[in-house]
């Protein structure tokens, strides 16, 4: 009988978010599964709000990140699509009930089947998936996936600026492409952060004039590093008047309350303003008015297929994109900073944990 993974880790002890050197088991390989010897693993936001319960009690330990590289370490009988050595990403996601229209589609993140899709952390399902009835993620020594939510990564993109691409790349490029945004266009892009500046360069790669909005003139030199072609601060109305109705797409990743107005009134006729951070409530005073009548659009959009996601690699190895990021050890103390200070925005743009190197047991007890 097939024996259960042991995995080091770091995990939060409690909804602090307080970081400790853990020990956890991964599923026995199943025929389909691959274990995965993991190199690096991103830091996304979304693991600080849902280790500090703040889309919802957890239960601890609980390890996080699900942006994930690493190596094939070994497979099951019946794999085939992945190889003993080769390098390997796993995302937002590590399974689906693959059945309804929308995983039949390629859309398994907004799976419609009983439970949805399988976050690939905090999320609780049967033992014989997660030992401890919960999912447990990437900032960790070791990982096991079915082999059709696992991402194939070209030996060029095998780096620690690549993770963060099977997060924030997959946010800017699935919306892209289901909007159509393609070359000659011009697009907006709204906050410039981990995924704001992915916006910039997926945006220039596919050959779109690209406008960073900032609120203030601190982050000129990086946009227009990043490839944008022009850096308007938001706050300044005489500066936004003079590019009203130019953007036909708003890539917009402000995630705390604001007035949207603004940037709808830059958006062309029938423009497309992409959300990926929310609407706030009160966002929009004038209501349904604010679009009508130039037939203007606001999208949601949720990361992307696994499909796209290989797309998205793909497409990022074609054009030498890669994260901009600072590499932290496989710490405690060093995460736990590195969570304050991205809660803080005090990162250009993401932090990757260098997990292969300096991940290390929990004390014996």
């Amino acid at each position: 009988m097939a024996e259960l993974v042991p995995c080091n880790c770091l995990a939060a002890a409690d909804a602090s978010g307080r970081m400790i050197r853990h020990k956890i088991f991964r599923r026995a390989l199943g025929p389909k599964d691959i274990h995965i010897s993991v190199t690096y693993s991103g830091i996304c936001h979304s693991d600080i709000h849902t280790a500090k319960a703040e889309w919802g009690a957890k239960a601890y330990p609980l390890c996080v990140g699900h942006e994930i590289l690493g190596r094939v370490k070994a497979v099951g009988v019946e794999v085939s699509k992945f190889k003993v050595g080769e390098a390997i990403g796993v995302g937002c996601f590590t399974d689906s009930c693959r059945t309804c229209e929308e995983c039949s589609e390629g859309n398994e993140q907004y799976c419609s089947g009983p439970g949805g899709n399988h976050g690939t952390y905090g999320s609780a399902r049967p033992e014989s998936l997660h030992p401890g009835g919960v999912s447990q993620g990437g900032y960790a020594s070791d990982f096991v996936v079915d082999e059709n939510y696992a991402i194939r990564i070209p030996e060029k993109m095998d780096v620690a600026a690549a993770a963060p691409l099977l997060c924030a790349g997959i946010t800017c490029f699935s919306p892209f492409i289901e909007h159509g945004l393609k070359a000659g266009q011009t697009l907006g892009v709204v906050g410039l952060g981990g995924l704001g500046h992915m916006a910039v360069k997926i945006g220039k790669a596919m050959g779109c004039e690209v406008i960073v909005f900032s609120r203030s003139s601190s982050k000129t030199e990086d946009a227009l590093r990043l490839g944008a072609t022009k850096v308007v601060i938001s706050t300044d109305a005489e500066a936004m008047k003079a590019v009203a109705r130019t953007c036909h797409f708003i890539y917009n990743s402000i995630a705390f309350a604001h007035d949207v107005q603004p940037y709808l009134n830059v958006l062309r006729t029938r423009g497309t303003m992409i959300m990926v951070g929310g609407v706030p409530k009160g966002a929009m005073p004038g209501g349904t008015f604010a679009i009508i009548p130039r037939g203007l659009k606001i999208a949601g959009s949720c990361i992307g297929g696994i499909r796209e996601t290989q797309q998205m690699i793909d497409f990022c190895a074609e054009h030498s994109i890669l994260s901009d990021i600072e590499l932290i050890p496989a710490t405690p103390e060093d995460v736990d900073k590195a969570w304050e200070r991205a809660i803080n925005s005090d990162v250009k743009f993401r932090f990757v944990i260098d997990t292969a190197k300096t991940l290390t047991a929990p004390a014996a007890l």
